[in-house]
């Protein structure tokens, strides 16, 4: 007995075939003038021929769309807030003529994936380049997200700003090596390796006291069109010109980047 499922199936492939069965009859009457035989190889000739161009239609029409896309970003980007050494947390020179913008998630593997690269662009371009960290929690990795974002606050509130980076370094090494998300006895492991006052922390922490901070900069990155993490804009300080390039992709993709930037 044929069931339901069954005589679906039959029916659709016997509509495909009369489908194909059709478009070949009418590539052949074109290729024929509307009327006499043709050859069946003519009319596979057209039929692929036919299909090619819908493929590079499609292509094409995928790179506008990308292209569109980029361009957008480059514009709502330029909306982002500018680097401010007093609030925010900024690795390297100071005074470095290029800033990398990172709206980051502690809990996101791309961000992970991405910590490492950005450790080298800083080796490579030395005093050229700065690096400033902003969070962005995402809703599906809450609430770990938004309590290693306040939990690196109230490191910085005892350490300054060195501290904050190593506090950055040591969640980004431990969820990348052992592959699963940490807990606040992570945390709090953290906190004693960097020899701060741990009643002070855990005071910190559970006031949620930096959680308004952490609110702030997501909502700056939802202005400056960031949707994911890691969210990175490169700005020329002197010049103010900037460059989106979002996601963890290869680091030449960043080096193209910012030497543009730096000829800019």
């Amino acid at each position: 007995m044929i069931e339901k499922k069954d005589l679906g199936l039959i029916l659709a492939i016997v509509f495909a075939s009369a489908a194909i069965s059709g478009s070949l009859v009418f590539f052949g009457m074109r290729m024929n003038g509307g009327g006499g035989d043709v050859s069946v190889d003519k009319i596979e000739q057209a039929f692929n021929n036919f299909a090619n161009k819908q493929q590079a239609k499609a292509v094409q029409d995928q790179a506008t769309a990308q292209q569109q896309q980029e361009q957008q970003a480059v514009v709502l980007a330029q909306n982002v807030r500018k680097p401010d050494l007093a609030k925010d947390h900024v690795r390297g020179n100071q005074n470095a003529e290029i800033t990398l913008i990172e709206y980051s998630d502690f809990e996101c593997p791309y961000c992970k994936k991405f910590h490492p690269t950005a450790q080298k662009l800083m080796d490579t371009y030395g005093d050229k380049l700065n690096w400033d960290y902003r969070h962005y929690p995402l809703s599906f990795h809450e609430p770990m997200a938004s309590t290693e974002a306040m939990a690196s606050e109230c490191v910085a509130e005892q350490g300054g700003n060195d501290k904050f980076w190593e506090f950055a370094d040591k969640i980004y090494v431990k969820t990348t090596s052992n592959g699963t998300g940490l807990t606040e006895d992570d945390l709090l492991a953290f906190v004693k390796d960097l020899g701060l006052n741990e009643a002070k922390y855990k005071d910190c922490l559970s006031s949620q006291k930096y959680l308004t901070k952490v609110q702030n900069d997501e909502a700056e990155g939802n202005k400056a069109g960031v949707d994911g993490t890691p969210g990175n804009i490169l700005i020329n300080n002197k010049t103010g010109k900037i460059k989106v390039v979002s996601g963890a992709q290869p680091i030449a993709n960043f080096q193209k980047a910012i030497d543009e930037l730096l000829q800019s």
